[in-house]
């Protein structure tokens, strides 16, 4: 059974989670070598151009489409 969380705890849990996320990801960055700093930049940066790519391609298409229902 799942129970609903107050929305005023949820926040602060939302708020909790967001701080000690940023200070997660300068702690790992430290305790990284150059090399996997690079890889996990390079990995990040692919992902965020294949979102990009994809976003475009969705966008292309939906123009596409209201193209073709023009000429019909």
């Amino acid at each position: 059974m799942r129970m609903k969380i107050p929305d005023e705890i949820r926040a602060a849990m939302a708020e909790i989670a967001r701080r000690f996320g940023k200070e997660g990801g300068k702690t790992a960055a430290k305790n990284m070598t150059p090399e996997e700093r690079t890889a996990r930049a390079k990995k990040a940066a692919k992902v965020a151009a294949e979102r990009r790519t994809a976003k475009r391609l969705a966008a292309e298409g939906l123009k596409r489409e209201k193209k073709a229902a023009k000429r019909k």
